[in-house]
């Protein structure tokens, strides 16, 4: 091994998490050809091919799969060391990425950042929105925000609200065409908004009380989305029963824009959480952030 054998680890990295080199540029912010000329140069340098490419995809050669198990966590390492220097160059700096879903976004980070960036103005703030769960470990973030219950026990959290109240809604259009239903086994003959996750594919099962216990209910209809805030569209759209967050509809409830469904089946969740993974030394620019949401 070479000094000159480590560089471009950090691209290869990269490239595998995001299984592209435009998406693993744009992480970096660089252009694809100096990713793509970094991996070349470090297959070269180490004498074996580390991914295979084609003009649709990129994936790992076993060789790849191997070197990467090794010097992942490596690479995770020497990122975090530098970012962790940001207190010796002057304070919190630097591109802060946040995964949440869209309705934690609304509720608990939109009305924060314009405060936090006028704050912190060297620190730049990136956001994936997505309803479905994501490892945010692997995708290269530095916090999540999620509801409590859905976090992994081995991340650290920060409770941002208390209670989160999931809600069934309907327009009054639909209640006059169809009805509503009187009993959890009627909502199988109702037209509901159905939720799939992005990445596994999977269909929501709706998560009721029934005699005060939760349960899990598989929904018909003809719609599905990806996203809570078309799934109150919807339902204000007169499509269908919608499974959402009170705090989206409160405004159209309250106005009858919407009407309840079967209220005493209404979950309640601990509330929405930032978390991020156990470390021993926090970045600034994740300790400013944390610190913002406490104030």
């Amino acid at each position: 091994m070479k000094l000159t054998q480590l560089d471009g680890l950090l691209a290869f990295a990269t490239v595998a998490c995001q299984g592209s080199f435009t998406s693993a540029a744009a992480q970096l912010e660089v252009t694809p050809s100096a990713i793509s000329q970094a991996v070349r140069q470090l297959e070269e340098r180490l004498g074996v091919r580390l991914l295979h490419r084609t003009t649709r995809s990129v994936r790992l050669t076993e060789a790849g799969e191997q070197f990467l198990a090794r010097v992942a966590p490596a690479v995770a390492e020497i990122t975090q060391a530098a970012a962790e220097l940001d207190d010796y160059r002057g304070g919190a700096s630097g591109v802060l990425r946040l995964n949440m879903a869209h309705i934690a976004y609304a509720a608990c980070v939109r009305p924060l950042l314009p405060g936090f960036l006028a704050r912190y103005p060297a620190i730049k703030v990136e956001l994936d929105l997505d309803d479905g769960f994501v490892d945010i470990v692997a995708g290269g973030f530095d916090a999540g925000v999620r509801l409590g219950e859905s976090v992994q026990l081995d991340m650290v959290t920060v409770p941002l609200t208390r209670q989160e109240r999931m809600c069934m809604v309907a327009s009054p259009g639909y209640a006059s065409r169809r009805g509503l239903p009187d009993s959890i086994e009627a909502l199988q003959r109702h037209d509901c908004i159905r939720f799939r996750f992005r990445k596994s594919q999977a269909i929501y099962r709706w998560e009721v009380l029934r005699d005060g216990q939760l349960i899990e209910v598989e929904v018909g209809g003809p719609l599905t989305v990806s996203s809570s805030v078309e799934m109150a569209a919807a339902a204000l759209d007169g499509i269908g029963i919608a499974y959402v967050f009170v705090r989206q509809v409160e405004a159209d409830l309250a106005a009858g824009r919407l009407v309840p469904v079967l209220p005493a089946c209404w979950p309640t969740f601990p509330g929405f959480h930032l978390y991020y993974p156990t470390r021993k030394q926090m970045p600034a620019k994740l300790r400013a952030f944390i610190d913002y949401c406490a104030a």
